[in-house]
């Protein structure tokens, strides 16, 4: 994540007063720790791959970290029945069935809370580009806009943040 990245965050979801936050896809952890160290959420770093999850919480003792598949598992295996903030940072382009990850992501977001992507958009790349299809489409992006009463959009270069509220 880079500055411009992180002064996001801190304007889109605040400070966390230790609320739970779960990052959905955390990979090496890096988003779970920031919004744990810097914003002062409880987080929660989730990644299907045992891997990941396991260099993840080598890095952190303070920040939970499990594997799970959050478009598949049992939501009742998350530590916390909801959460003010869920984030989704470079994963949302290999959902297959986006639409049910959104209710999935609905049904453990707390009221008021939000769900923070960061996705590459397709349509930033030339058609000859071979990354193009790292990027979600124009349909993709209504898909995951739609049914929220809030949505912010900040373009950085190739990916696109959304803060989106219910």
């Amino acid at each position: 994540m880079n500055d411009q990245e992180t002064q996001l965050l801190a304007k889109h979801l605040g400070p966390g007063r230790a609320r739970p936050s779960l990052d959905v896809g955390c990979g090496d952890g890096a988003l779970a720790r920031h919004l744990h160290h810097h914003l002062g959420y409880r987080a929660t770093g989730i990644d299907c791959a045992p891997s990941a999850a396991a260099i993840a919480a080598s890095t952190d003792d303070n920040v939970h970290f499990q594997v799970m598949d959050f478009a598949t598992d049992n939501l009742n295996q998350l530590p916390d029945p909801a959460y003010a903030v869920v984030t989704c940072r470079l994963v949302y382009r290999f959902i297959t069935d986006k639409g049910a990850f959104l209710d999935r992501v609905r049904q453990v977001l707390a009221p008021g809370g939000t769900f923070w992507v960061v996705t590459e958009l397709a349509d930033r790349r030339t058609d000859d580009d071979p990354l193009k299809s790292l990027g979600i489409t124009a349909h993709d992006v209504e898909l995951l806009t739609w049914r929220w009463s809030t949505v912010k959009t900040v373009d950085l270069d190739r990916l696109a943040c959304f803060a989106l509220r219910p």
